[in-house]
């Protein structure tokens, strides 16, 4: 459940800002959109304001369907989009961690999604144009070791969720898919990291392996922003994970990247 944690990017979105306690769940980190700002919410294991009262079926059901206990549908800022494809017995595994973490009282503040994004009834159409809620399925044509690097990159790694274009809706485009975009928060650019040359195209599987155990690229550089604390929880995965997602990384159809926005004028 540990290792599903770090997998998955738990601690990224739902640590309380401004403290280095990743256990620490109690959500309220703001992330911007286009739509409004979308805020984490308390997921430690307080039964009030956080997911204590959670069932297993529910955290499933959450990740795997985007749906709440009472029913609601989740924003897909919470990347449902990507979990559906986690195991069932990682999702338990995954919930009996969480329910070892310390209560956090207090709940997270509300998103702030204007009219009509906020409504989330509209949910339910927009998952039927972009959400694929199918179970991961290995490919036998393929290795253990791309399949696993393929379960994590699509499923609990989540990466094509930054690391691909949208639409004006807010869903990923298939030919954009893992080949970069503006940074929704707009500081930037998201890379691509296809193996075009425009994206990951030169790197090695080492290379790959190197960045996700210590956050060093090939140019010796250091990635920063939201890469840093993705970095966080990929160092602790084991190598032969960091080397499948490497491995699945390079087989991806090279993409290449779209053209960087205007810089704002001073």
């Amino acid at each position: 459940g540990k290792l599903v944690f770090a997998q998955g990017g738990c601690a990224s979105c739902h640590m309380t800002p401004g403290q280095e306690d990743r256990a620490n769940l109690g959500g309220g980190l703001k992330l911007a959109s286009p739509f409004g700002a979308f805020v984490a919410p308390n997921i430690s294991p307080d039964k009030d304001d956080g997911i204590g009262r959670w069932r297993v079926i529910d955290l499933a059901n959450a990740m795997m369907s985007g749906v709440s206990p009472s029913g609601e549908h989740f924003f897909p800022a919470f990347p449902y989009t990507s979990y559906h494809l986690a195991k069932i017995e990682d999702v338990r595994d995954l919930m009996y961690y969480l329910r070892t973490l310390p209560e956090v009282p207090g709940k997270a503040a509300p998103h702030e999604i204007p009219f009509p994004f906020n409504q989330r009834r509209a949910l339910g159409l927009w998952k039927l144009m972009f959400f694929d809620s199918s179970r991961f399925t290995p490919d036998t044509s393929k290795g253990e070791s791309w399949n696993r690097g393929r379960y994590l990159v699509e499923g609990l790694g989540h990466c094509a969720e930054c690391h691909s274009g949208r639409n004006f809706l807010g869903g990923i485009e298939p030919s954009r898919r893992f080949a970069g975009a503006p940074d929704l928060e707009g500081k930037g650019v998201v890379p691509n990291i296809t193996p075009d040359p425009s994206g990951i195209g030169k790197w090695s599987t080492g290379e790959i392996v190197e960045l996700l155990k210590s956050g060093f690229t090939p140019e010796y550089d250091s990635v920063g922003g939201s890469m840093a604390s993705v970095v966080k929880n990929t160092s602790q995965l084991a190598d032969s994970d960091r080397a499948a997602m490497a491995e699945y990384l390079k087989s991806l159809p090279p993409r290449p990247s779209p053209p960087r926005p205007p810089k704002a004028a001073n």
